[in-house]
């Protein structure tokens, strides 16, 4: 049996609400995955070792992130592991990338 793989393409029109709630959940999304990044950096540079960090944690800190939906900032979680289980697997890639449009050079002191 052939395997074929398909494609749709669609166009969604939402509404100002939903804008508004695609743009708080990826904007959330993305300080998250920084925040995390900065901080599993920040401890393996200091014990050599990986950080298990979790979004609940953030959101004692930042109230704000329980806005959002979780299951977007739980793969925001596993997307990070996953980079970091990369960069210990091949430690010449380097650290993972920070998620940003704007921000140029290292956000660590930014955050």
């Amino acid at each position: 049996m052939r395997k074929i793989n398909r494609a749709v393409k669609i166009r969604i029109y939402p509404n100002k609400e939903q804008i508004t709630q695609i743009e708080k959940t990826i904007g959330c999304s993305r300080f998250l995955y920084n925040r995390m990044l900065a901080d599993k950096i920040r401890h393996y540079q200091e014990e050599k070792k990986m950080l298990k960090n979790t979004p609940a944690g953030y959101k004692k800190e930042y109230p704000w992130l329980k806005e959002v939906d979780s299951l977007a900032l739980a793969n925001v979680q596993l997307n990070l592991e996953g980079a970091f289980r990369k960069f210990f697997r091949e430690p010449g890639v380097g650290f993972p990338h920070y998620k940003s449009k704007n921000i140029r050079g290292n956000p660590i002191q930014r955050i």
